[in-house]
């Protein structure tokens, strides 16, 4: 499925100034109609799933305990 800029942004939850400085800088690959610039909309799929691995392994990681050091001894 191909999607127009703004369709893209919206999609990416991104403005669309930002898709179109990164098709000029060819990090998104396009196809130019003559009028308009379509983006393959599979081609995000796979960063979309690594974002979202990355977002839950951080969180896991935020949330693991703490342990205890064996080495700490409370003297005073």
């Amino acid at each position: 499925m191909y999607l127009t800029v703004k369709e893209t942004a919206e999609y990416l939850s991104m403005p669309e100034s930002y898709i179109e400085g990164l098709i000029i800088q060819n990090k998104i690959r396009t196809v130019h109609d003559g009028e308009r610039h379509l983006i393959f909309k599979d081609q995000f799929n796979m960063h979309l799933e690594q974002m979202e691995k990355y977002k839950k392994d951080l969180a896991d990681y935020y949330n693991e305990p703490i342990p205890e050091d064996i080495d700490v001894k409370d003297e005073d």
